[in-house]
């Protein structure tokens, strides 16, 4: 099992357009995989998604990964700012594989009825999970699977995944600076390259 975070980082709006067609496509490939998954958590923009998180059931050597881990790049003339100059715009996906559940005892659990669209088992029993951890009070809910046990394993890893986030953007500012640097560095050299207002896939 992956956790995969689509995201446009600190980009501008032309980068969240970018995130909201890579998922689309994403899905595509996993359906022509038969991979099961499931969109846990999307963050829109006002054009877009800022980012996006999935639940993806494939192993950690799965060829996908190698295929879409990275960053990746957009070259548009942008129709939201058409006197904009850039023309490259630039946005990572990232799986999470190696998560490990934490101990229960840092995290509170709260079953809640299931509301809203959703994937097919979504019902109205309590079977969602509102998690929290206790130490940051960041919280998630799942409502995806069938029961509040794979919810509650699910809110786990995700907890997991959002603390090695946070902890991330915590950084002491030299690191930052490193870690920018290793960023601009991995700009020139996408792992892909999607071409125009169609979106279409260049291979690197």
């Amino acid at each position: 099992m992956q956790i995969v975070q689509l995201s446009s980082a600190q980009g501008p709006v032309e980068c969240s357009i970018a995130i909201e067609k890579a998922l689309n496509i994403f899905i595509k490939a996993l359906s022509a995989h038969n991979i099961d998954f499931e969109l846990i958590e999307s963050v829109k923009d006002r054009q877009g998604l800022k980012s996006a998180i999935l639940h993806v059931d494939i192993n950690d050597d799965h060829a996908l990964i190698q295929e879409w881990q990275g960053t990746h790049q957009w070259i548009w003339k942008s129709s939201v700012r058409p006197n904009h100059q850039r023309k490259n715009w630039f946005f990572g996906i990232e799986f999470f594989s190696s998560l490990k559940e934490l101990p229960e005892s840092e995290i509170m659990y709260k079953a809640i009825s299931a509301q809203g669209p959703g994937g097919q088992h979504v019902n109205k029993t309590a079977s969602a999970i509102q998690a929290t951890h206790l130490a940051t009070g960041i919280s998630v809910k799942v409502q995806t699977e069938r029961s509040q046990h794979a919810n509650k394993r699910l809110a786990n890893l995700l907890i997991q995944q959002k603390l090695h986030q946070m902890m991330n953007e915590t950084l002491d500012q030299a690191e930052k600076e490193r870690r920018l640097v290793h960023h601009q560095l991995e700009r020139g050299n996408p792992k892909k390259i999607f071409l125009g207002d169609r979106f279409i896939v260049k291979s690197v």
